[in-house]
């Protein structure tokens, strides 16, 4: 008796693990997202409203800074701090030569002249030898990064600051629940930023940023810069004053509805941040010891009297294009951070730097490869990410 042969079962392929989705949570935000644009609908002031003046207040609660102002983004955030603080035309200001554009273009934007300095051996942060050792008779500020999941050695850095009568400003736009002595990342100095781009610890459907301070007169600066040169919320309260234009300005206010959804995620950060250490710690766990692997974040403790807050996962692995590759083909998403430093970009090549002038900061951009990393991220997730590194090192040729 003839048989018809058995079917061959189609091979279905796991489904895609992004590099970042947050369409979960958005799902479980919705309710309170609606009910803040109800509130923004009805009030019927789009920018530079009362979400707006409510998410600042709730910001400077968590963070506990004397004032927040909220942007329309990290890099405005950047630029604005700079010139608040008493950046000048032609004034210097160190900045590590490897992080996102934004540090070191916020800097030529505010007027001033980036000057590159290398990283820490064991971090990412500015090496405050190497920023001392860059001091001349024009730097006027030194602006150190927070990166991925910890802060930059800011203790060291003070004394830099102090030692030669610079201005400290913080690039910690990535820095949201990062603190340093009980104080949090942006109030170490003249002031700080935060960046709400969706991918961040705190991110919304857009870009947005904020300025931190605790002093008044930057506060002020800044709420005037970012609207046009009008008064902030001090000169709002004289009549015949608030409508004055008291300096050029520009507009960088956030919109309301980004408040909104940043008023709501707000309320489960805590929960996010805790749900971002299961996860990085379990990538921890699994990399630790793999071949090609040069070291997992939680190898180096960070620095002293500072806390881990991870918002990126970054490793540092041999063959880092091919792994990549490898990845994205089995519908894992990665993101290289960064793939130039800063002191060979283009638009900086008139400040006569080589390649071989900041070695660290080369070597990270050359092995850094930062993995899926957000609270909708499952724990197979995690292993199936792990798994596939482990596979790709164990074929690779010898």
């Amino acid at each position: 008796m003839q048989t018809t042969p058995p079917k061959a079962l189609s091979h279905v392929p796991p489904a895609p693990i992004p590099f970042f989705d947050q369409s979960a949570s958005f799902q479980e935000h919705w309710e309170g997202i609606r009910k803040h644009l109800d509130d923004v609908l009805d009030n019927g002031k789009f920018s530079h409203g009362a979400k707006v003046a409510e998410l600042e207040d709730r910001l400077a609660a968590w963070t506990g800074a004397g004032h927040v102002v909220a942007v329309n983004s990290g890099t405005d955030a950047l630029i604005l701090l700079l010139r608040a603080a008493g950046l000048e035309p032609g004034d210097e200001v160190i900045v590590p030569a490897y992080s996102f554009i934004a540090t070191a273009s916020s800097v030529v934007l505010a007027g001033g002249v980036p000057v590159f300095a290398d990283i820490e051996e064991h971090g990412h942060g500015l090496d405050p030898r190497a920023a001392a050792a860059v001091v001349t008779p024009r730097t006027a500020m030194v602006m150190p990064v927070h990166l991925f999941d910890r802060m930059a050695a800011m203790r060291g850095l003070r004394e830099v600051a102090r030692r030669h009568g610079l201005t400290l400003v913080e690039d910690s736009a990535e820095a949201v629940g990062m603190r340093m002595d009980g104080v949090h990342a942006g109030l170490h100095g003249a002031g700080g930023v935060l960046s709400f781009f969706p991918a961040k610890t705190l991110g919304g459907i857009g870009d947005g940023g904020a300025v931190l301070t605790d002093d008044e007169s930057v506060a002020e600066t800044v709420r005037m810069l970012c609207h046009h040169g009008r008064g902030g919320r001090t000169l709002a309260n004289f009549p015949g004053i608030s409508n004055a234009t008291v300096v050029p300005g520009r507009n960088s206010k956030m919109d309301d509805v980004q408040a909104a959804v940043l008023l709501a995620k707000l309320t489960t950060l805590d929960a996010d941040i805790a749900r971002r250490a299961e996860l990085a710690e379990r990538y921890d766990a699994r990399l630790r010891e793999v071949p090609g692997v040069r070291g997992v974040p939680g190898a180096h403790p960070p620095p002293l009297g500072s806390n881990r807050v991870s918002y990126v996962q970054l490793l540092h692995v041999e063959d880092r294009d091919a792994l990549a590759a490898h990845l994205a083909a089995q519908g894992i998403g990665t993101e290289t951070y960064y793939p130039l430093p800063l002191h060979l970009q283009p638009c900086f090549a008139h400040l006569g730097h080589r390649r071989g002038d900041f070695p660290r900061a080369e070597a990270a951009c050359a092995t850094a490869l930062a993995l899926p990393l957000y609270p909708d991220l499952h724990d197979d997730h995690v292993d199936r990410v792990c798994d596939e590194i482990e596979r790709f090192y164990e074929r690779r040729p010898r």
